[in-house]
């Protein structure tokens, strides 16, 4: 089975993709330098209801096609029957995907999050699993995880026997919602651990690169919290300055990297938003191996 973090910690990308042909020339770029850095993987996103599905199958392919990075597409199971999800997965199992990131995913609008054949993201995975079965592919399956709490489940108990069903329904591995506070994120993997919950917790880190970017992640990512020591330094840059605000961010995140690996996390995968410098300028201060590396350490 191909193993997220066979070698701990892996590092891993996210790329969504591009609606344009000059997005896809950017993109291009971006994935040879980071492709440079030798991730274990790359995840590749999916709208809500598979509102850019197409896309997203052309992105992997090229992936595969074109480089020797391992994409990971994610699949969201909302508004879908299981014919549509067996249709995507044959597409999946042809090109030689080897593992999928499987979501509940956003209704498209003017649908209900109970449209289609799957209600939540473990009835999910149990379908994927007897996939890889009947198949015979030994797929290596993840599943998301929320350290601040799912928007929809203000109840922490109640998320975490959600997210403990997910990995008894047949899930490898965990990649978290991105967060800036690692104290939050510590807790609740303690907790997870707690619950016997003992596969792969990857955390998910997005760089602050403007202020701008800033308010898209708290909308993206809602119950997110921000630092009031993030803030106050953001405060005290001059709003002009977006050199200046993009080093706070830099800053602040490979610090909050470097307790992550400190405290031996199995993995960070960055929310790139197809932007490759600041990870470029995190991935190097840290000085962390690529998984090439570490297998033939």
């Amino acid at each position: 089975m191909f193993a997220v973090a066979d070698h701990s910690p892996s590092i891993s990308f996210e790329f969504f993709p591009p609606k344009t042909e000059k997005g896809w020339s950017l993109l291009e770029g971006r994935i040879g330098q980071l492709e440079q850095l030798g991730p274990s993987f790359v995840s590749v996103t999916y709208g809500a209801a598979g509102s850019t599905r197409e896309h997203t199958h052309e992105l992997v392919e090229r992936l595969i096609d074109t480089t020797t990075l391992q994409p990971v597409p994610h699949l969201t199971c909302t508004g879908h029957t299981h014919d549509e999800i067996d249709a995507i997965l044959d597409r999946y199992r042809e090109v030689g995907v080897r593992a999928i990131l499987a979501l509940r995913g956003d209704p498209q609008e003017g649908h209900g999050k109970d449209a289609g054949d799957f209600r939540f993201a473990a009835d999910l995975v149990r379908h994927l699993r007897a996939f890889s079965d009947r198949h015979r592919l030994d797929w290596s399956i993840g599943v998301a995880g929320f350290p601040e709490g799912h928007p929809d489940t203000p109840n922490a108990l109640l998320g975490m026997e959600h997210l403990k069903a997910k990995v008894d329904a047949g899930a490898n591995w965990i990649c978290t919602q991105l967060f800036f506070d690692n104290r939050r994120f510590h807790d609740w993997r303690d907790r997870c651990r707690l619950e016997r919950i003992d596969v792969p917790i990857l955390a998910g880190i997005m760089p602050v690169t403007s202020r701008a970017g800033l308010h898209r992640m708290a909308d993206l990512a809602a119950g997110t919290v921000f630092p009031a020591a993030l803030l106050r330094a953001l405060n005290r840059a001059d709003p002009e300055d977006t050199e200046s605000i993009a080093e706070i961010g830099v800053h602040w995140t490979t610090e909050q990297c470097r307790d992550l690996l400190d405290h031996d996390v199995d993995g960070i995968h960055f929310y790139t938003l197809n932007q490759s410098d600041a990870t470029l300028r995190i991935h190097r201060s840290l000085g962390v191996r690529s998984a090439a590396q570490l297998r033939n350490a």
